[in-house]
């Protein structure tokens, strides 16, 4: 369990460590006004690697075994950090990412690992453990590479490779197969290598169509600001990688001491449907003082907007994922859950690329066009009548 805890925690700081340093990296090969487009471009593919890579690696596990899929697994995401670290061309720079996207879709393979080594009852507790690490992964990956740059622009991604290889050498010599060969698949069901077959449940159910189309559009505009933002403080304040990863550190921390603890409380007193509602109409609120950042560049202003943003950001995740999970139920919850899955990984992908593009046109359009699909997404949420969501509950 803690091999499994660890490499969740690389897989999440290896998404974010290299955030602060990839606009300096990507602007060795394109033209200034480029960096944004193409910096969203590559985030884009890494997303899209993973969210195609996820079923068959959960599938291939099922057939060969959990060990042998993680350890080559963490295997690829060293040689994908290391392509990237060495750079040289932009395209070495795609080249490594879609290494680590292609083979950084392993989390499936350790929710099995500990499905298959855990008690029913316990499972709830060691997931939990398990999303822990992640989001701990997801804070200190923009401080890591922050700090790590100061080296040099290359070190965060091989520091970052030099850690996974130890874990890796831990794995062969710690790490027993947890699935004996009698309980394995026979055979490869190529249908469950669909990464989108599990949104076929929502689109049969109009509640849930509502709540996910809220849900979707909210982290499409979030990705898009993940994916410029690092390029926004480097352009309209120039900000250092040191900088870059401040401020994400910063929006990590908010994040945790906002789902962590006052999102719990606020839910008993105002429910689901209100507190995502007030969080989505924070979060606008927020995507507007950041675009008042290209405008009034100010270090305190753009304090105050980070602040408000990630607020938001953290009363309507928790609030969101509650309501999809109440209006489904019991017999369907897991199929829910990968659909959820699916659909935030399928805004990874569409967020950075628009994101990207719109950052061509004005470095604030981004931000402005993130309140518009959070208003939007606040009018689809206030759309779904209660008396649908009592009839799905039904």
């Amino acid at each position: 369990m803690a091999f499994i805890t660890v490499s969740m925690f690389l897989n999440f700081l290896g998404f974010t460590i290299i955030l602060p340093v990839i606009p300096f990296l990507v602007a060795r090969y394109v033209a200034a006004d480029q960096v944004g487009l193409f910096v969203g471009i590559i985030i884009a593919a890494y997303a899209l690697c993973q969210f195609i890579a996820a079923p068959a690696l959960g599938a291939l596990s099922d057939r060969y075994g959990r060990r042998p899929i993680l350890l080559v697994s963490l295997l690829g995401t060293v040689g994908g950090y290391v392509i990237f670290g060495i750079g040289g061309a932009l395209w070495v720079l795609f080249l490594g990412r879609i290494i680590d996207g292609m083979t950084g879709g392993n989390v499936s393979t350790m929710y099995a690992y500990v499905a298959d080594i855990s008690e029913p009852r316990d499972r709830g507790r060691l997931y939990g453990r398990l999303g822990a690490a992640g989001g701990f992964g997801f804070v200190v990956g923009p401080a890591v590479g922050g700090l790590a740059a100061q080296v040099s622009l290359s070190a965060p991604l091989f520091l970052a490779a030099g850690v996974t290889l130890l874990n890796v050498c831990w794995g062969l010599v710690a790490l027993p197969e947890s699935l004996p060969p009698a309980a394995r698949s026979r055979r490869l069901d190529w249908r469950h290598l669909n990464p989108l077959g599990a949104l076929s449940i929502v689109v049969r159910t109009a509640a849930l169509r509502i709540l996910f189309l809220s849900a979707f559009l909210f982290f499409v505009a979030g990705t898009s600001m993940q994916a410029t933002i690092s390029v926004f403080l480097r352009d309209v304040l120039a900000f250092g990688p040191a900088g870059v990863g401040a401020v994400l550190f910063v929006v990590g921390v908010m994040d945790i001491v906002t789902q962590g603890y006052l999102t719990g409380r606020l839910l008993l007193r105002v429910g689901e449907r209100t507190l995502a509602t007030i969080g989505l109409a924070i979060n606008a609120l927020g995507f507007l003082l950041i675009a008042s950042v290209a405008l009034v560049p100010s270090a305190a202003l753009l304090v105050i907007a980070v602040v408000v943003f990630t607020l938001g950001d953290g009363l309507f995740q928790p609030s969101a994922s509650s309501m999809i999970s109440n209006t489904a139920g019991h017999a369907i919850q897991g199929r829910i859950q990968g659909a959820s899955q699916g659909m935030q990984s399928v805004a990874r992908v569409v967020g950075p690329l628009i994101g990207a593009g719109l950052y061509t046109v004005g470095t604030g359009v981004p931000y402005v066009a993130g309140a518009v699909l959070i208003v939007v997404a606040g009018t689809v949420l206030l759309s779904a009548r209660t008396r649908r969501l009592e009839s799905a509950r039904a």
